[in-house]
């Protein structure tokens, strides 16, 4: 079994690269559809376009970078780090869960965190290959 999954654990990859490039790109593409509902929630049309092709471009680029490509995946990691520090401090600051309440309607900053870090370790490893455990 152990050695069934050891043969599995390069491909492992995708499981994070699917799981934050659907997050991302499911809000990029939602912002794309109500850019006009969007620039009113941040209060500016730059922000709220910046916002969609940031989420769109860094979500399909860690996607794409999948398939072999270093650079793509950093720049897409890097793409989304910003997001997330943007919606940690401007919305989510001071929460440590996930359900909204009277002070934190958009709720807390727990799942924008996981996000961060798990682009921040694209940014930092890439596509880096698997170094098998030879103890």
């Amino acid at each position: 079994m152990t050695n069934a999954l050891r043969a599995l654990a390069p491909l492992a990859h995708w499981l994070l690269r699917i799981a934050l490039a659907s997050v991302f790109l499911f809000h990029g593409i939602d912002k794309f559809l109500d850019l006009s509902g969007t620039a009113q929630m941040m209060d500016s049309m730059i922000m709220a376009v910046l916002a969609a092709v940031l989420e769109t471009g860094g979500g399909a680029l860690v996607l794409i970078g999948g398939a072999g490509n270093d650079l793509l995946t950093r720049l897409g990691g890097l793409f989304l780090a910003p997001v997330m520090l943007g919606a940690i401090f401007m919305a989510h600051w001071g929460q440590w869960r996930f359900a909204a309440t009277e002070t934190h309607p958009m709720g807390g900053m727990e799942f924008q965190v996981t996000l961060l870090m798990i682009a921040l370790y694209f940014v930092f490893v890439g596509n880096a290959p698997l170094r098998p455990n030879t103890d």
